[in-house]
């Protein structure tokens, strides 16, 4: 068996920001979470079937430790804590925190233990599953098929870098996303690499921190919505957890990495706790679900409530995009508030074959339920009908 994952570095810059923030503040937190895959019904075969694979590829990731040239690079970064730092260098994940089975043809994956254990194993366990999945599916001429595509948005980039409206100001900047659902660890490195040599200006940034320390490129990333979650079972009033949780992001990062994701109980409830303390300190907000117009409205409209230019402010857009949709949002949006664009699945994953759609995801936090109520229908990952009948209750979503 080869390994596929080689670096503890090649994983989301979020993923070592909340974990830091985690270990600061509430180290003693325990979560558990559950994988899901949401078209199980459209795979080319059963995800079961991955189940020996996976525990194999799962035992090597565990021997994995950080290597001196990756936490050197880790210190480089003005938000990266030194004594972080140091807690990674003795860093290593424990196996016995994830168990894999299977229920029929389903694959079941469940991480239990401390969160500064349990929260970094998500990214490393999706893109297991997706490179096993589609290491079946690979062939000659998937992958010259995936070549084409990629020429395609080259091209496409090209035609918008001659635009005046993409040399103008603000810039339309995109990142890639795509770590999670990638076809492979090679095509990723591949695809982005092309990307950013064709349009560096366009083409900046990446969520992979292996990635932008291989290609010098910049790491992307601030918080998901675990961090968030996480504070529905913490020492706060249920309904004042999303200002606890932003309160805490902003003492352990002091004007970094100031981007507020908005969707874990929705736009409005979010834009209720999102007041002008809170306005003022973080740069922007990040769309994950449902319309992304409406959102962008909603939020303009909320820092124009609150007296703020929404000119100095910037919305970051992340959601099932790809070049085309991410520059008419650009376009739409541009002569208001600046944008930036995190594109995921269809920069590292488009070869023609279906998509798989996978998510691992935060269920409990010190034995209480938590949960997402996303802007999107079907997004939404709890079993604890009763829990989640409480929380539309708590943040009055009538829905």
């Amino acid at each position: 068996m080869t390994p596929i994952i080689h670096s503890l570095l090649d994983n989301d810059l979020y993923k070592f920001t909340m974990l830091q923030a985690m270990l600061h503040q509430f180290p003693q937190t325990h979560g558990v979470y559950q994988f899901r895959c949401r078209n199980n019904d459209d795979t080319a075969y059963p995800l079961a079937d991955l189940k020996t694979d996976l525990e194999n590829q799962l035992d090597a990731l565990c021997e994995l430790r950080f290597r001196q040239d990756e936490l050197d690079y880790l210190r480089s970064l003005r938000f990266i804590k030194s004594d972080f730092v140091d807690y990674l260098e003795l860093f290593a994940l424990k196996r016995r925190f994830i168990c894999v089975d299977t229920d029929d043809n389903l694959l079941n994956i469940t991480i239990q233990g401390p969160m500064i254990q349990a929260m970094f194993f998500e990214i490393f366990v999706l893109c297991l599953v997706s490179e096993l999945y589609y290491a079946r599916l690979s062939t000659p001429d998937v992958l010259l098929d995936g070549q084409k595509r990629l020429d395609e948005k080259i091209a496409y980039l090209h035609t918008l870098a001659n635009t005046a409206i993409a040399s103008s100001e603000p810039p339309f900047i995109v990142a890639d996303f795509g770590t999670r659902r990638r076809f492979s660890r090679d095509w990723q490195t591949h695809v982005v690499q092309s990307l950013h040599r064709a349009c560096p200006q366009i083409v900046r940034g990446t969520s992979n921190v292996y990635l932008a320390k291989t290609l010098g490129m910049t790491p992307i990333g601030t918080m998901a919505h675990e961090f968030m979650q996480a504070f529905q079972a913490l020492d706060v009033r249920l309904r004042d957890s999303q200002k606890a949780a932003l309160e805490a992001w902003v003492r352990e990062y002091r004007g970094d990495l100031g981007i507020a994701l908005t969707d874990v109980v929705g736009m409005d409830a979010f834009l209720r706790d999102f007041d002008l303390y809170f306005a003022k300190l973080f740069d922007g907000l990040r769309h994950d679900s449902g319309d992304p117009y409406v959102w962008g409205e909603k939020a303009i409209a909320h820092y124009n409530a609150l007296k703020i230019d929404p000119k100095t402010k910037i919305l970051t857009f992340s959601d099932g995009l790809n070049l085309p949709s991410a520059w008419a949002l650009h376009c739409h949006f541009k002569d208001r508030i600046k944008t930036s664009f995190g594109i995921g699945t269809d920069l590292t994953n488009d070869m023609g074959l279906g998509k798989l759609n996978i998510v691992l995801k935060l269920v409990k936090c010190n034995g209480q339920p938590v949960a997402k109520l996303s802007d999107s229908p079907g997004k939404t990952m709890i079993d604890n009908d009763t829990y989640l009948d409480y929380l539309k209750q708590v943040f009055e979503i009538a829905r």
